[in-house]
């Protein structure tokens, strides 16, 4: 692995805060289909169905009376049922991610002095982050 080439800060290590995005490497937690992106999410999707037999039945039954969520469904020409679900809900995938923690703490590379803040979503560390930067270009401006 090649060596950091960093260059020296001009400010003290107490007048710095890093923005950190922490995930642990060995671990995965279930995640809702919006987290993760997931296209039947985001566009729906369809499952066909065979309720010809016993499996097919049991799905079928799930789907319209357990599953709680919005579908149409239709027969084809060859017996199956398909069922067209909206997008905007849960499907039927067990999603897994890495848990991630966004934090904002005092001091930088050099010496990390602790915990400011640990935000829970990340629409809200990067809003954190960009005011912080906003403060920055704001006292550029005054000189």
């Amino acid at each position: 692995m090649r060596p950091i080439n960093r260059i020296a800060p001009a400010l003290p290590v107490g007048a710095m805060q890093t923005y950190r995005i922490v995930a642990p490497a060995d671990r995965l937690v279930r995640a809702a289909c919006e987290l993760v992106g997931c296209a039947a999410w985001r566009h729906g999707w369809q499952t066909a169905v065979d309720e010809g037999t016993e499996l097919g039945k049991r799905q079928a039954h799930y789907i319209r009376y357990a599953s709680g969520r919005t579908h149409r469904e239709q027969r084809t020409e060859t017996g199956l049922t398909v069922f067209r679900f909206e997008p905007r809900q849960r499907c039927f995938a067990d999603h897994r991610t890495r848990p991630e923690t966004y934090l904002v703490q005092a001091g930088d590379w050099r010496q990390r002095l602790g915990l400011i803040r640990r935000h829970v979503r990340p629409a809200d560390w990067v809003e954190d982050f960009s005011e912080h930067q906003d403060r920055f270009a704001d006292q550029q401006r005054k000189g």
